[in-house]
């Protein structure tokens, strides 16, 4: 059977980690110095529950509360993962902007979403706690992690729930009976 193709985009505040979550997962390294993203677009195959992907992973420019989000974001993408990070309040707040944004533009039910908060290794340093995201994808109903770019395990869970959570959409589940929420 030949792979299923599907496009992610990752989304949110810049710096967030969203380029070392996919280099992480495509690489399996960890990418430390930050360098602004462009646009770029990582693809790799996967294989989830028996099934093979070709997976186009979209790294988007950081974006804040005032960005206009480009119309190819909401074109030939299959699925979202919004990425704040467990440190830094104003990604908190900028997820919520670019969660609405996506929203306006594609309808509630249709969109495949996944929530993380990435460097959950930063202990010391957060200020957005486990249960504050897990309340927020709650009321979004969209599953939620938090991950470490730092630790492959953690990201290779957030690309199969994105691939999972798809596949829940594209089978005609609304989520509203599987608000399930992975920790």
């Amino acid at each position: 059977m030949p792979p299923k193709e599907r496009k992610i985009a990752f989304m949110g505040f810049r710096s967030v980690g969203k380029s070392s979550l996919i280099i992480q997962f495509v690489e399996k390294q960890f990418v430390d110095s930050y360098d602004p993203t462009i646009e770029n677009t990582f693809t790799t195959q996967v294989r989830v529950n028996g099934q093979d992907y070709l997976l186009h992973s979209v790294d988007t420019a950081g974006q804040d509360e005032y960005s206009v989000i480009p119309q190819n974001y909401f074109i030939n993408i299959n699925g979202y993962v919004l990425v704040y990070s467990v440190n830094s309040q104003k990604s908190f707040e900028v997820v919520k902007h670019v969660y609405d944004k996506i929203i306006d533009m594609k309808g509630r039910m249709t969109v495949p979403i996944v929530l993380v908060g990435n460097k959950k290794d930063l202990r010391f340093e957060r200020v957005i706690s486990e249960e504050e995201g897990r309340r927020l994808a709650e009321s979004w109903k969209v599953p939620f992690l938090e991950a470490s770019a730092k630790e492959h395990p953690s990201v290779k869970d957030v690309f199969e729930t994105a691939i999972n959570t798809m596949t829940l959409k594209e089978n005609g589940d609304s989520n509203e009976k599987s608000g399930c929420v992975l920790s």
